[in-house]
């Protein structure tokens, strides 16, 4: 059993699915707040107007399972994110490797009028975020103590700054990447 919900924030649709496995939110954390969160990172991340984008908040039994099939890694992990464009769809940031592009390319395909390009999904564990935060492993960098409300909001803005051709395999844009989660955090 699942729970979904559309939520419409100007030009994007965030499509929040709420799996029957998931643990309930913590308190401080909404839908409609993850679904701002998500719109915020969109706006800064550059992304196509108007798109949709795929929440889903499940559980560590689901997340071990999808990173055992698409990462070939045992065990859960706190979230995955599942781009459906190329880095390259997306404006050059701070720290990328942009092989000298200094113009956004042209999108690869026009949808027909009214449509909405789907950029991708993120899926988080909520079980997973709420045992870090009371581990006080939270941030991303398991070090930072705070709310499970607080982790929560970092793995989701983590995961759409994924979708939208963020990484931080190399120090610079790890460095760039954890920059802009704190602002768009408020942090």
């Amino acid at each position: 059993m699942t729970a979904d919900r559309s939520i419409y924030l100007g030009p994007w649709r965030v499509d929040v699915t709420v799996r029957s496995a998931a643990v309930p939110l913590p308190r401080g954390a909404t839908a409609r707040g993850l679904a701002r969160l998500i719109g915020s990172a969109l706006d800064r991340s550059g992304a196509t107007r108007p798109a949709s984008i795929g929440l889903t908040l499940s559980g560590d039994v689901e997340l071990a399972a999808l990173n055992q099939g698409h990462l070939g890694v045992a065990g859960p992990t706190d979230v995955l994110s599942f781009p459906l464009l190329p880095p390259e769809a997306y404006p050059p940031h701070d720290g990328a490797r942009t092989s000298g592009r200094v113009e956004p390319p042209a999108p690869a395909f026009v949808l027909p009028p009214g449509r909405r390009a789907h950029l991708g999904d993120i899926v988080v564990s909520v079980e997973r975020a709420i045992a870090q935060a009371d581990a006080g492993r939270g941030g991303q960098t398991g070090d930072v103590a705070w709310s499970a409300a607080d982790e929560v909001r970092l793995l989701v803005v983590h995961g759409t700054l994924h979708v939208c051709g963020w990484d931080h395999a190399e120090p610079v844009e790890e460095a760039a990447m954890r920059r802009l989660e704190r602002r768009l955090l408020g942090a």
